[in-house]
């Protein structure tokens, strides 16, 4: 079977990344639900307590790292959305 290849235009490929920083953030907010739902559950928010629940220190990892992609995926649509200079 031969591979297909999607080449994506300049038109969608910012719509493309708009829509996943959209929903990557609705994505963080969820964690941050998560988080403090946990945190009230165990009775712990300090997270350099050794009874700090396993489960929020893992929660705000993957918070963090999809922080940091929006982060990057904003960066990526800026430039694909700055005016092309042409000095010809």
């Amino acid at each position: 079977m031969k591979r297909q290849y999607h080449s994506e235009t300049k038109s969608t490929a910012p719509e493309q990344i708009g829509t996943l920083i959209i929903s990557l953030s609705g994505r963080v907010r969820l964690l941050d639900g998560d988080i403090e739902a946990e945190e009230e559950r165990t009775q712990c928010r300090d997270r350099r307590d050794p009874a700090y629940s396993f489960l929020a220190r893992t929660l705000i990892a993957r918070r963090d790292n999809l922080s940091a992609t929006i982060v990057a995926l904003r960066e990526r649509l800026a430039t694909l959305e700055a005016p092309e200079w042409n000095y010809s």
